[in-house]
């Protein structure tokens, strides 16, 4: 199985290069934050207060997160539903977003989080796109090159596209390896088309200028 789930939308939030350095921002500042205060594993509480409070009470997530609802009124909800069974820490970290307008991009910064955790234990996430499924082996031994030629571990973020025919692409960052059939029937339709066009271009030549002139 690939190391990752599904994209899901916080993840694509984040190609909104202003959306990301906002949530960059705060998840920098939070794990600063985690690590002043000797907070050990700071994604921990993230994590489970997405996935197992905004993502299973969708009415309580839909009001901590709307746009139409007073930053007072979030801040009280805090106090009330959320502080008492979380640690201090992490609750005013909640009041700090929700004082800054930014409360609903918790999910977003979450992401950035886990991200930065990675990076900091040598991992990196690379997305793959190929024709069909990959195998055990074959994951590996992507594994292993990227490790060799990058110095990280992967943890590969796999999606399929038939339409790349046969091998397939990478994405290290923003940098974009691709060595589907698709690129390379086009690279080769490419030099093909070039080559007829200087054939074509040296015959008017010849044409223009005859032997003799």
């Amino acid at each position: 199985m690939s190391d990752a789930k599904r994209t899901s939308r916080p993840e694509s939030v984040l190609e909104d290069p202003g959306a990301r350095a906002v949530a960059s921002l705060y998840a920098e500042s939070y794990l600063s934050a985690a690590k002043a205060n000797a907070v050990s594993s700071p994604e921990t509480e993230i994590d489970s207060f997405v996935d197992d409070v905004l993502g299973k009470f969708a009415d309580f997530s839909e009001i901590l997160l709307s746009d139409s609802i007073g930053r007072d009124h979030k801040l009280a909800l805090i106090d009330r539903v959320v502080a008492p069974r979380c640690s201090e820490f992490f609750a005013n970290f909640l009041r700090v977003l929700t004082r800054h307008g930014r409360l609903e991009m918790l999910p977003v910064i979450r992401v950035v989080v886990n991200r930065l955790q990675e990076q900091a234990a040598g991992k990196q996430r690379v997305r793959i796109r190929a024709a069909r499924s990959l195998s055990e082996d074959s994951r590996e031994q992507i594994r292993s090159t990227l490790r060799k030629s990058f110095g990280f571990e992967a943890i590969l973020e796999e999606s399929l596209d038939p339409t790349l025919l046969g091998g397939m692409v990478l994405q290290v960052g923003d940098t974009v390896f691709d060595s589907s059939l698709r690129s390379r029937l086009k690279s080769l339709q490419g030099r093909l088309v070039e080559k007829a066009f200087n054939e074509i271009q040296s015959g008017r030549d010849r044409f223009s200028h005859p032997e003799g002139d």
